[in-house]
């Protein structure tokens, strides 16, 4: 919000610098963005009075001689139309700043030094100056828009600095409201802010009006929708002379970015910034049946605003309407069809509260945004209200642009502007801050704050202005004092339940961490998602309408479709990773991401759902297969510190004969598998996916399982190889077991072969293995290994019915 100093020092009396102010209301909790000096740009021009000019033979300049008081009298080159003797302008010196203008006077290019120069032959010491060339505008200086040079007053001193006079030496503050503080959205709201850090009275903006004896005592107000309009306000003004703002007002306005466009208009403009209340002025003659209708509009009605736009409008927007049609949409903008034009002879004002939802949800779903928009979807107070409409009844008498009638009609639900008490213990402020504030402090505080506060005892009664919506109970009391009393007060210590550690990482922290390294060490990247993702991810995995992924949390209020749901699986966005670097012409990769699924316990949601942390392992490119991908398993296992066994599983997204189960001492703690064709298709994917997910919640049982060393062999280790044949739907799983369980000396089994073919018959395949057999206290000879693998085969036969290949 732009906050001029100049109308700042309207109401408090500012005693210190632009840059000391900037740095108190930082203390207090506004940040000022930008602090801009208004004139920063120009430098060294002073006033400057022609004592006498003659013309340039032939060309329509003029030689003149140019007293700058103490900096000299100078001959300047001249080729404005309105330069006279006896006149006072502003004059550049020589090493000046000023702004550079293009060939139409009007548009500035950039800022330009000046220098001695020669002009036909005459030498030119500085250059008189205009507004524009200032960079002044007829809002800003009365004048100025003038192609010519600016004329200053008369009783300029010459030789002084020409800033102050055309009031080049303002500073603007551009100034972050918080969303909990509309109430400060305004120069005034500001204001009374800057009262209380400086400890000064804050003056009130006038507020008196004259009114006279007519009345239209058919006009009345019906509000249909008071949960979205709890006041509104009309007052009727009759004899309304339109024209220009006085040059203070025009100014003043130009100074927060809005230009003139007449005096009616003007006061809305000016109420709006002063005091945060946008402000509406109609027409009275164009308002058919004497009433204002504030209600919902109707499916499909429309309305022609302002800037000339039609909009088709629905029943959740808000309008105000006469007895016939809609002549503006309420806190947005007003129907072209009541505007104010040049020969307007009566007005009605309006003054409203719409609620700021309302508004917002209004203006973003029409794309029609204005500063009442903006101002209202922030929050706008009944109290602020009445204060505006008397502020602008107060300019009109000011102004002498009408004469305010009695006809003043107001709707309410009844809300009082009046302040409300509030009691709470100094002992619970205090705790809030954790130091002992003194009481005569928190009444200094809180009395330039206008709370009025009385402390008696431990209590503290303080009077709650009504523009301070946002003040609710101790805590909030407790931010006014210390914000005011100062931060740097405040002495750190450690909360009750604080012990003082060495700091590092627990053994989750630690346990994730050397995981994702062993990851990366793979040759995995790590990928984060968002926490949601779209009902149709549970379509494109196939899943059945009762499978448990689909249990998922609908979000209230989604950004889109597509993050509608908490994610309650990993390997959707898994899919779409790999699916996205696919259509990128990245072929190959590996990806995981470690993050949280989200299962509700019930829904609706009675308690918070159960936040599970959970592993997924993606792998796509021609290199990568089912059985890397059970390779990265076993990586994940290393790290851990544990052992995983695997059996064949279902899955819908996953292959039928590629797809298995990972158990943990018994217990499945994921699967692994490979995308199904149907998927890949869908996402246009050209090279093979592979997709494990591992629920890292139950593996945490065993973070930190400490290795148990295990000493080199000090004999030689025996190995032998094994083929057999076996049906089709036998797993490795289960002729690994059966092998372990028949020897205690196994210590490695390894598959390096798998065959089908018409050599091993139907339904029927070959599987070959490595077997590493490893001595403890003995060396083994050859009748001991042969007993091992008697053994083997003997165990095979008696539990799977398998022998050896022949």
């Amino acid at each position: 919000m732009l906050a001029p100093l100049s109308w700042l020092k309207e109401y408090v009396d500012i005693d210190c610098s632009p840059k000391e102010l900037e740095e108190k209301l930082f203390s207090c909790g506004f940040e000022v963005e930008e602090l801009k000096e208004l004139g920063a740009d120009i430098q060294d021009v002073v006033v400057g009075l022609v004592e006498s000019l003659e013309p340039i033979p032939e060309t329509h300049l003029s030689l003149c001689q140019v007293n700058a008081g103490a900096h000299g009298t100078f001959q300047v080159c001249c080729g404005a139309d309105n330069v006279k003797a006896g006149g006072k302008y502003p004059l550049a010196l020589v090493g000046a700043s000023v702004y550079a203008t293009a060939k139409d006077h009007v548009t500035i290019e950039g800022v330009m030094k000046i220098k001695k120069g020669k002009l036909r032959g005459y030498e030119s010491h500085g250059m008189l100056c205009s507004g524009v060339e200032l960079g002044l505008t007829e809002d800003l200086y009365e004048g100025a828009g003038y192609c010519g040079l600016l004329v200053l007053p008369e009783d300029a001193e010459v030789g002084s600095d020409v800033k102050p006079i055309v009031g080049l030496d303002d500073w603007i503050f551009d100034i972050a409201i918080t969303a909990n503080r509309p109430d400060c959205q305004s120069i005034y709201g500001i204001a009374r802010e800057v009262a209380a850090v400086l400890g000064k009275p804050c003056r009130e903006p006038a507020l008196d009006y004259v009114t006279t004896d007519v009345k239209r005592d058919a006009f009345k107000v019906t509000v249909e929708a008071p949960d979205l309009c709890p006041r509104y306000i009309g007052h009727y003004v009759y004899d309304v002379k339109m024209g220009q703002s006085p040059a203070w007002m025009r100014r003043r306005l130009a100074l927060v970015g809005i230009g003139s466009i007449s005096n009616i208009v003007d006061i809305t403009n000016y109420v709006l910034r002063e005091l945060g209340q946008p402000m509406h002025a109609f027409d009275y003659s164009f308002l058919e049946g004497e009433q204002i209708v504030v209600r919902r509009a109707a499916d499909g009605e429309k309305i022609v605003t302002l800037d000339e736009k039609e909009f088709a409008l629905t029943n959740n927007n808000l309008v105000i309407c006469d007895g016939n049609k809609p002549v503006a949409l309420a806190g947005i903008m007003g129907g072209l069809n009541s505007e104010i034009k040049d020969d307007t002879k009566e007005v009605l004002f309006e003054s409203a509260k719409f609620m700021r939802d309302n508004i917002r949800k209004s203006s973003r779903a029409l794309g029609q945004a204005s500063d009442s928009s903006a101002i209202y979807a922030k929050g706008v107070y009944e109290y602020t209200t009445v204060m505006a409409m008397k502020r602008a009844l107060h300019l009109i008498d000011e102004l002498g642009c009408g004469k305010v009638s009695a006809t003043h009609v107001e709707a309410s639900v009844g809300n009082s502007v009046a302040p409300t008490e509030m009691k709470v213990s100094v002992k619970r402020v205090n705790g809030v801050l954790g130091i002992t504030v003194p009481n005569d402090e928190i009444v200094r505080i809180l009395t330039n704050l206008n709370f009025n506060p009385v402390i008696n005892g431990d209590e503290l009664t303080i009077q709650v202005p009504a523009y301070r919506e946002d003040m609710d109970s101790y805590p909030d009391v407790a931010e006014e004092v210390i914000r005011m009393y100062g931060y740097d007060h405040v002495v750190s210590t450690f909360m009750p339940t604080a012990q003082v550690t060495l700091g590092g990482l627990n053994l989750r922290q630690k346990s994730e961490l050397k995981l994702k390294e062993t990851l990366c060490a793979a040759g995995a990247y790590e990928g984060i998602h968002y926490s949601f993702f779209s009902p149709s991810d549970l379509d494109l995995l196939r899943l059945p309408a009762d499978a448990k992924e689909r249990t998922a949390i609908e979000l209230l209020n989604p950004i889109n479709i597509d993050l509608s749901l908490m994610r309650t699986t990993l390997v959707p966005q898994m899919i779409h990773a790999i699916a996205r670097n696919q259509k990128r012409g990245i072929l190959e990769g590996r990806i995981f991401e470690l993050g949280n699924i989200f299962v509700p316990k019930s829904l609706p949601l009675d308690d918070y759902p159960d936040e599970r942390e959970t592993l997924c392992v993606g792998l796509f490119g021609a290199e990568e297969d089912f059985f890397t991908l059970k390779g990265m398993a076993e990586t994940v296992a290393h790290a851990l510190n544990v052992t995983f066994t695997y059996e064949a599983a279902e899955k819908p997204y996953f292959h039928p004969y590629q797809c298995a189960s990972i158990t943990c001492e018994g217990e499945v703690v994921g699967y692994l598998g490979k995308v199904i064709y149907e998927i890949m298709d869908d996402l246009d994917m050209r090279v093979p996916a592979y997709i494990m997910e591992i629920d890292m919640r139950l593996l945490s049982k065993w973070y930190g399982k400490a290795q148990i060393f295990t000493p080199l062999p000090k004999y030689a280790e025996e190995k032998r190889d094994f083929a057999f044949v076996v049906d089709k739907e036998m797993t490795c799983g289960a002729i690994e077991e059966a092998m372990k369980e028949a020897c205690q000396y196994i210590t490695e089994i390894k598959l390096f072969d798998v065959y089908e073919g018409v050599q091993v018959g139907p339904g029927k395949k070959s599987m070959a293995f490595n077997v590493v057999f490893t001595p403890k206290d003995e060396e083994f000879n050859t009748e001991m290994v042969e007993g091992f693998v008697k053994k083997i085969l003997k165990n095979l036969d008696k539990k799977l019915g398998i022998t050896l290949r022949a």
